[in-house]
């Protein structure tokens, strides 16, 4: 993990854009908004900040207090947790919205209390990134939104030039695909729907919508996924040859329903979809392993909640960003991106 570089000061009044620091102390009380806690890479960025929180504390020589609160994917309930860290001792709050587009309200509570904050995975929508990230003065950290949907794309590419046979099954010349979309409005969820369909096209697989309506909105729920791919393969008389979703619990989701028609089952002999995710949860790669999933785009759930303690501890301590840290900000200048890796193996 990156070692965050920090000048510890014994007394620090520096200025920002949300105003004055308090004296550095001894110990540090960070409150945490998760959209949801049962999100299955959420969980591993969770399980970092925690671990960070204790490994970058004892490299200052504070203590770092995490108060992590669980949304439940109900911003109106996330509104109300961060309403309740006003009332605590809080010396700066990390954000994981519950709805991307819902971010102004939260900014308005910590600008007026004088508490920072930062945002992470979950980026503000389009709409809203620069009163929400730019004009408040925070960050955000998380991933370049096309990256993953790129490397989707490439790739299915490269089993299509390795073998486009085993893809086009029913032989049309075609490949027929669906998309498990993870909600709506969410910059992520759109950009991996529509540059793994474009980076599979302009690398010479031959995608044609399984149906209308293929892209198929599933709220990053395995449950979810599972329910909808059912009627969707029935809807296509079983006319569908790959799978793209923006999430390995979506992915999993569908492959639990196609193993009710005995696709997707690793089994020698057994026909199989195409399905191809995105986090590499540990469901994913053992059902990678198995046979049973294809592919999956590695999003970095350790290096992102590392980095939320560090560039938040970096701000509280030194009054920036990412100015002495290993980090640095993206073309567009609000955001830290965590990179991507394409995992098509797992031993």
């Amino acid at each position: 993990m990156k070692k965050i570089l920090v000048v510890l000061l014994s007394l620090v009044l520096a200025l920002s854009a949300f105003g004055a620091f308090a004296e550095a102390k001894s110990e540090y009380n960070i409150g945490v908004l998760v959209w949801k806690f049962d999100d299955t890479y959420g969980s591993s960025v969770r399980q970092a900040m925690m671990e960070a929180a204790e490994e970058i504390g004892a490299e200052l020589g504070v203590k770092i207090n995490l108060d992590m609160q669980d949304a439940g994917d109900d911003m109106a309930k996330q509104v109300d947790q961060a309403t309740q860290f006003l009332s605590k001792d809080l010396d700066f709050v990390i954000i994981n919205l519950a709805e991307v587009a819902s971010g102004q309200q939260l900014v308005n509570m910590f600008t007026e209390a004088g508490i920072p904050f930062l945002f992470y995975n979950k980026e503000p929508s389009e709409e809203t990134v620069q009163s929400v990230i730019v004009d408040s003065g925070s960050i955000f950290i998380g991933t370049t939104p096309r990256e993953a949907g790129d490397m989707q794309g490439e790739i299915l590419a490269e089993m299509w030039a390795a073998d486009p046979e085993s893809i086009d099954v029913n032989g049309d010349g075609k490949v027929q695909f669906v998309e498990f979309e993870g909600e709506p409005n969410n910059p992520e969820a759109i950009a991996r729907t529509k540059y793994s369909e474009e980076t599979a096209i302009a690398q010479g697989v031959p995608l044609e919508p399984a149906l209308d309506e293929y892209i198929i909105v599933a709220n990053w729920d395995t449950a979810q996924a599972m329910e909808k791919m059912t009627p969707t393969w029935t809807a296509t008389e079983g006319n569908i040859e790959v799978v793209f979703v923006n999430n390995d619990d979506m992915g999993t989701g569908v492959v639990a329903a196609m193993n009710a028609f005995n696709y997707n089952t690793g089994k020698e002999g057994d026909p199989s979809l195409v399905i191809i995710g995105v986090d590499a949860t540990d469901a994913a790669l053992e059902a990678i392993k198995a046979g049973k999933m294809t592919a999956t785009v590695k999003q970095d759930g350790d290096a992102m909640g590392y980095a939320n303690i560090a560039i938040a501890m970096n701000y509280l301590m030194n009054g920036s960003w990412l100015e002495g840290t290993d980090y640095e900000y993206a073309e567009d200048g609000y955001s830290v991106r965590i990179p991507y890796a394409k995992i098509t193996e797992v031993e």
